[in-house]
């Protein structure tokens, strides 16, 4: 539910922030990614049918170039590291959000170097563990009209997931499909209250954040603890 909520209502996010809690609860990002990945595919498709035309067809595909190398780079990593060391990382990088959230820090660009550099970095980010998106929000609010954002990045993650799940498909990952289909529900609850409150997440956009960012700092830090002293 919540990891619907946040994925319709800022436009992204819907892994970054929704990882750590199911992280929390056991398993590897290998188990718990192809079924947050199912769940984008399913949802981003139902938004995206009603408005397709609202997409910036020519900056998503300049961006690609850039994205999708660092993309399949970040998945194999993600099925050759060890299962700590990608909980550690996805923790980490989680934190790091957390942070610049709470101290309503944004990660910005003004230079077309660090444009490629943030779009590479969050490709590769997005192959291990699909929370790559405020890294590369972060460019596309620089080039995306506003009313075009977030069915733009609706793209950009369904490209992005199908790639990787295809990946998972092709060298045998196993997929709880049960597991997936039973959260579809509660995805589906955070998905509609995510469309209809997104306009007043936007307007409250760096209280909503900080609030956020709070609760992900305790969890994931929480959760490396948990992972160290185990």
């Amino acid at each position: 539910m919540w990891a619907g909520f946040v994925r319709t209502g800022l436009g992204f996010g819907g892994a970054a922030l929704g990882l750590p809690l199911m992280l929390l609860l056991g398993g590897s990002p290998v188990y718990w990614l192809p079924i947050i990945g199912l769940h984008l595919l399913f949802f981003s498709s139902l938004t995206l049918s009603k408005s397709i035309k609202q997409v910036d067809w020519k900056y998503l595909k300049h961006s690609l170039w850039w994205i999708i190398p660092p993309t399949l780079i970040g998945v194999f990593g993600l099925l050759a590291l060890p299962d700590k060391v990608m909980i550690i990382f996805v923790y980490s990088i989680t934190i790091f959000y957390a942070i610049t959230w709470i101290f309503n820090r944004k990660i910005t660009s003004h230079r077309p170097w660090v444009d490629k550099f943030l779009l590479i970095l969050g490709g590769y980010v997005a192959g291990t563990s699909l929370t790559g998106a405020p890294l590369m929000v972060a460019v596309y609010m620089r080039y995306v009209a506003k009313e075009y954002l977030r069915n733009t990045l609706f793209v950009l993650w369904f490209i992005l997931v199908s790639i990787k799940m295809a990946t998972f498909v092709a060298l045998g990952v196993a997929i709880d499909w049960q597991l997936s289909l039973m959260l579809i529900p509660g995805a589906a609850i955070g998905h509609i209250i995510g469309l209809k409150l997104h306009e007043k997440i936007i307007q409250n956009d760096a209280l909503f954040k900080r609030w956020v960012g709070s609760a992900l700092l305790l969890i994931s830090s929480f959760g490396l603890l948990k992972l160290f002293l185990s």
